[in-house]
């Protein structure tokens, strides 16, 4: 049975920082063939993507909202995949969701077939 468990969220100042990270069992495949994703949900908001890195991570998507604070790596090896976020700020706050998609990389949520259940991540100003 596939399970992606996410980790790592909380209470963080703006400013701070927080890892995230999603450990993955039971896929199909070897999870070195799955390309990892991203997304977050605020109350009353739609799903938006945050950040996507390929199978063999030298691709990696990021959202322009968190370019340039938030990173996205992978441990095949470990089978985790992980969003470093620093500097965050308030409008970071929101549900943390990892996908996998057996694939390339993708933006979109609608291309990714296995998901977390998500973690709370919250951003105090």
């Amino acid at each position: 049975q596939t399970r992606l468990v996410e980790s790592g969220g909380g209470l963080v100042q703006a400013g701070g920082s927080l890892r995230l990270s999603c450990a993955a069992s039971g896929l199909p495949f070897t999870f070195r063939n799955y390309a990892m994703g991203w997304f977050r949900q605020a109350p009353g908001k739609e799903r938006e993507f945050v950040a996507a890195i390929g199978r063999s991570a030298s691709t990696t998507y990021y959202a322009d909202s968190v370019k340039g604070r938030f990173t996205i790596s992978r441990d095949n090896a470990k089978n985790t995949v992980y969003l470093q976020m620093n500097s965050p700020k308030p409008e970071d706050t929101a549900v943390y969701y990892c996908a996998a998609r057996s694939g390339f990389a993708s933006r979109e949520a609608e291309a990714y077939d296995n998901w977390g259940q998500g973690t709370q991540v919250t951003v105090s100003s």
